[in-house]
C-alpha cells in the first residue's frame, strides 16, 4: 500500500469514527430530553430508595444542577444499545463474518445485564445503604441531605453496579475470540475474592452489612464468569480442532 492510499484509508477511518461519533452524541442528547420531559417522575422514582427523607437545596443553581445530571446520565443510559451498536460497529471491518454474528448476539445481553445491575443497586444496595447513613448518629443530629449530594450519591451506586454486572458478559466476548482463558481466571479466584470485597469497601459506606450485600453478588458474577468462559472457550477449540481436520 502506497503512502497516499494509507493517507485516504486513515482519512476514511477518521470519518467514519467522526460520523459515528455525532450519531452517538445525537443518541445521547435525545435520551436527555426524554428525560428532561418526564424528570418529575423521574425523580420521584429516585427519591423511592431514601423512603421519605427531606432533601434540601442550599445552593440557587442546585436544583437545576441536579436535574441537568440526572437527565444527562439517564440520557446515556437510553442510549447505551446505540453507543455499544456505534462502537462495535466502527472495529467490525476488521471482524470475520462469525464473530460480526457473535457481536450482534453479545449487544442486547451488553444492555440486559446493565440494567440488572442496575436493579440491584437501585432495589437492594441503595435502600440499605441509604438508611445506615441517614439513621447512624441521628442521636446526634437530625439529616436533612442536599438533593445533589444524594442524586450525586446514588448515580454513582447506580452506574458502579451496571457497570459491574457487565463482568460475565466481557469475559464471554473475550473467551469467544481466545483473548481470555478460564484457566486464567479459575487461577485468579482468591485475587478476586479480595478485590470484590475491596472493591464493595470503596462503593458502600463503612458498613459490613453492605459491604457483604455487594461483594457476594461480585463474586457470583466472576464465578458465573469463569462458567461462561469455559463454554465458549471449549466450543471455540473444538471448532478450531474441527476446520484442522478438515484441512488435514
Amino acid at each position: 500500500m502506497s503512502d497516499g492510499e494509507q493517507k485516504t484509508t486513515i482519512l476514511g477511518h477518521l470519518r467514519e469514527l467522526r460520523n459515528r461519533i455525532f450519531k452517538s452524541a445525537i443518541a445521547v442528547i435525545i435520551g436527555f430530553f426524554i428525560c428532561f420531559t418526564f424528570r418529575e417522575w423521574i425523580f420521584y422514582i429516585l427519591k423511592l430508595p431514601a423512603r421519605g427523607i427531606t432533601f434540601s437545596a442550599i445552593e440557587m443553581t442546585e436544583n437545576l444542577s441536579s436535574i441537568m445530571l440526572v437527565c444527562f446520565v439517564g440520557g446515556i443510559v437510553l442510549a447505551m444499545p446505540v453507543l455499544v451498536y456505534h462502537g462495535i460497529m466502527f472495529v467490525a471491518p476488521a471482524l470475520t463474518r462469525n464473530e460480526k454474528k457473535w457481536v450482534l448476539i453479545i449487544i442486547p445481553w451488553i444492555f440486559l445485564m446493565f440494567m440488572g445491575g442496575v436493579a440491584f443497586g437501585y432495589f437492594l444496595l441503595a435502600p440499605w445503604t441509604i438508611w445506615f447513613l441517614t439513621t447512624f448518629g441521628s442521636d446526634v443530629a437530625e439529616v436533612y441531605p442536599r438533593i445533589s449530594n444524594y442524586i450525586g450519591f446514588l448515580t454513582k451506586l447506580l452506574l458502579l453496579t451496571g457497570l459491574v454486572f457487565e463482568m460475565p458478559v466481557i469475559s464471554t466476548f473475550l473467551a469467544r475470540f481466545g483473548l481470555l482463558k478460564p484457566e486464567w481466571l479459575a487461577k485468579k479466584r482468591s485475587i478476586a475474592i479480595i478485590i470484590a470485597f475491596v472493591a464493595a469497601a470503596i462503593i458502600t459506606p463503612p458498613d459490613p452489612i453492605t459491604q457483604v450485600l455487594l461483594a457476594i453478588p461480585l463474586i457470583l458474577l466472576y464465578e458465573m464468569s469463569i462458567i461462561l468462559a469455559r463454554v465458549v472457550y471449549r466450543r471455540r477449540q473444538q471448532a478450531a480442532e474441527a476446520k484442522a481436520a478438515e484441512l488435514d
